[in-house]
């Protein structure tokens, strides 16, 4: 009986009930007793396929919000950039003795050339094979140079800025009547001549208008050209000029909004009528309104007017920021050139960045975008243009008898 008494013995202590609890599902019994790991696995997108967001910024941050881009405007602005290397390049080659440049200090003239740094200059070259072409010396050294089609494109160019001549001492002397002091230093205009068409020897070219203008030294030993004579018949501005002949137009190319509480409960017309009494009379550009307070109305009307008629004298009728703050001093411009052009979108559209902005003038254009009126010169840089872009001789024919 001794073996019954330990039977019981064991089934009353040792022998329980096994708690529900205590069972693990299959899954957790099968990760812990896994023999493969899982490091491996990549939960999250590495830094270096992230796709980078810029913040927003002056030199990423379009002037105009997408609802009212101006698709012409903008596309010039695109189509400046991207002949940059162009333009550039044609400037500082043609400077250069038989116009040419060592391949290995070429490379090192990226502002000059108009190129990336760090980026190689032969890519930019083989992009335009009409114009450029990269040849070995006799010596063993790489040169660079213009295609014998190009230089032919030269001298016809040369023939352009002879015709226009007379046309572009008048555009230098009204840049001269409407500045501050009647002078402005050679190297300001200098560096601005593609946007006015003046020939590259412009240093030397202005000597030969003896009777218009004379060139001295300035105090930090740099030339200055001052004018020699006023001419009344130049002191006229475009809006001066396009006022005869349609008032309305002109009347409404500016606007100086004059406050009124809205409990006058204004209708259209009405509001119209009263910003006329801010906006007439126009200051002319070739007065001496840089003697107006800069905050007050009559000074902000002045310099509004000597921006549009540096526009008008302009090739394109448009310039960059670089351009305007070139003649601040001479054109009394402020810090607050930029919110002043964006007021007056009547007038002017500008396009770009915030920081790198271009401004056009609207009465320039008509509505397809295109030149009312084209000088010589903007003809024969939209021909260079389209050359630039062909990558054949083969094609020259191909235009030619399209044309």
């Amino acid at each position: 009986m001794a073996w019954k008494h330990l039977f019981t013995a064991i089934t009353k202590h040792s022998l329980k009930p096994y708690s529900l609890s205590k069972i693990k599902p299959p899954i957790f019994s099968l990760l812990q007793t896994s023999p493969f790991s899982t490091s491996f696995l990549i939960t999250k997108t590495p830094k270096k396929f992230k796709k980078k967001r810029q913040k927003p910024s002056p030199r990423n941050t379009s002037v105009q919000h997408p609802s009212s881009f101006n698709t012409h405007f903008e596309n010039l602005v695109n189509r400046d950039n991207s002949f940059r290397f162009l333009t550039r390049s044609k400037q500082f080659l043609a400077k250069q003795p038989e116009h040419i440049l060592r391949l290995d200090d070429a490379g090192k003239l990226y502002r000059e050339l108009g190129f990336p740094r760090g980026r190689k200059i032969n890519k930019f070259v083989a992009k335009h094979p009409l114009i450029f072409e990269i040849y070995r010396h006799d010596n063993n050294k790489m040169w660079l140079g213009f295609t014998e089609f190009m230089e032919n494109l030269l001298q016809e160019e040369v023939k352009i800025m002879e015709s226009m001549e007379l046309e572009r001492v008048k555009v230098v002397k009204k840049l001269l009547m409407m500045s501050k002091d009647k002078r402005m230093a050679l190297s300001k205009i200098y560096h601005c001549r593609s946007l006015f068409g003046v020939p590259e020897n412009f240093r030397d070219w202005v000597l030969k208008f003896s009777d218009d203008f004379r060139v001295v030294n300035g105090d930090d030993g740099s030339r200055i050209l001052q004018l020699v004579r006023w001419d009344p018949a130049l002191a006229i501005s475009a809006l001066e000029k396009e006022f005869m002949v349609d008032e309305e137009k002109v009347k409404r190319a500016f606007k100086f909004p004059v406050k009124h509480g809205k409990e006058l409960d204004l209708e259209e017309d009405d509001v119209r009528r009263l910003n006329l009494l801010n906006t007439l009379p126009l200051v002319s550009p070739y007065s001496d309104g840089w003697k107006h307070e800069l905050s007050s109305l009559e000074g902000e009307k002045y310099r509004v007017g000597v921006i549009h008629e540096f526009l008008s004298l302009t090739l394109e009728k448009k310039g960059s920021i670089h351009h305007i703050v070139e003649f601040k001093e001479e054109f009394s411009l402020t810090k607050h050139t930029y919110q002043m052009l964006k007021k007056q979108g009547r007038a002017f559209y500008l396009a770009g960045t915030e920081m790198n902005w271009v401004v056009f003038l609207n009465d320039g254009y008509d509505e397809d975008g295109n030149l009312i009126q084209k000088d010589p010169q903007v003809d024969f840089n939209e021909r260079l243009y389209k050359f630039a872009q062909m990558q054949h001789p083969d094609e020259l024919c191909c235009d030619s008898m399209n044309e």
